[in-house]
């Protein structure tokens, strides 16, 4: 699952700019608003068109088509849902949710790999399972959040769980404007510890984050999972902390804390060379493959605790965060505020 959240009045054009990017040229798109509002067309105007005309009070859109992913190619089914204010004050899902139809068509959980003459290992099938995945949910959240050159969708986040969660415990996210990225350990703040809605809370400014951080009791702590000793939880003053820090200077953190650590040094080379053994299968004749559950308990612990990090700063100005959908962006952070001195 992946959010984004933008204004109401800009919400036409962000679905609009999302679906050029991702739907397939010529594919069949099919729209619902409600139940007498629905169409199966291979017009990209057409859906544009009837989502402006009804797109009000409590009627959402829901577009859904294909796309395709990159490595190895290939078409999945996808869903866009697009939210009106008046729906979003009532009960808030969005307000863009973009959604993979079968999650095992991007998680890829059962592989066929060429494993060459080299032993089987458990943590180099992990390694694997995120290398193929690893471009395109980058990829898609781009397509999603930052489709053009406007900014009208000022953050987002992807997710392997069914709801917008603290951006530190999602396993994505996406920030439009390097300068306010520590706006995803406020949020978190607020949906940890005033068990506020994320949907509602993503738009608003820094300094109003802030007032809401502020407003809690000294000492104020919620819990954390995932991180180490350090890191059991994360209090008040640690937020306001990183959001009093320059920017840039957390940036710097969160890229030094993003290192992968010795178990994902010591698997990465061989499950490289097995990808690219598999991308030349059908130019090599001859070589057997192996069908690799990746889904075991083992593999996924394994995800869980050693997949590494990426921290891409983009040409726009704006920053991606990103790791295995079974891992949280919170290790991450906490060693970067670690590394700053800010934890508490």
């Amino acid at each position: 699952m992946f959010y984004a959240w933008c204004e109401e009045v800009d919400r036409g054009d962000a679905l609009a700019a999302a679906l050029s990017t991702l739907v397939i040229p010529g594919d069949l798109i099919r729209v619902a608003m409600d139940n007498d509002i629905w169409r199966k067309t291979h017009s990209m105007d057409e859906v544009l068109a009837t989502v402006r005309a009804n797109f009000s009070g409590r009627i959402n859109a829901d577009v859904s088509s294909g796309v395709v992913l990159r490595h190895p190619e290939r078409d999945v089914c996808f869903g866009i849902a697009c939210y009106t204010e008046e729906c979003e004050r009532l009960s808030p899902f969005g307000p863009l949710v973009l959604r993979i139809s079968d999650k095992s068509d991007f998680l890829r959980p059962d592989l066929n790999l060429v494993l060459g003459s080299g032993p089987r290992s458990i943590e180099v099938e992990a390694a694997v399972a995120w290398l193929v995945i690893e471009d395109d949910l980058e990829d898609l959240l781009l397509r999603f959040c930052a489709p053009d050159a406007s900014g009208r969708i000022p953050t987002g986040a992807c997710t392997n769980a069914w709801d917008w969660v603290a951006p530190v415990d999602m396993c994505a996210t996406y920030n439009a404007n390097a300068v306010e990225l520590a706006r995803d350990l406020a949020l978190s703040w607020v949906h940890l510890h005033d068990k506020g809605k994320i949907e509602r809370a993503a738009g608003m400014s820094l300094d109003a984050l802030r007032a809401r951080v502020e407003a809690a009791p000294a000492g104020a702590r919620v819990a954390m999972k995932g991180g180490s000793e350090h890191a059991r939880s994360l209090s008040r003053d640690t937020v306001l902390k990183a959001l009093a820090a320059p920017p840039s200077a957390l940036l710097d953190a969160l890229e030094a804390s993003a290192v992968p650590d010795d178990a994902w040094r010591a698997a990465a080379p061989r499950a490289r060379e097995i990808l690219e053994l598999t991308d030349q299968i059908e130019e090599i004749q001859g070589l057997p493959t192996w069908r690799v559950d990746t889904t075991t308990r083992k593999h996924v612990r394994f995800l869980e605790e050693h997949a590494p990090f990426h921290v891409r700063r983009l040409p726009s100005g704006g920053v991606v965060l990103a790791t295995h959908p079974y891992r949280s962006l919170w290790p991450l952070w906490s060693d970067a505020l670690f590394v700053l001195g800010l934890m508490s």
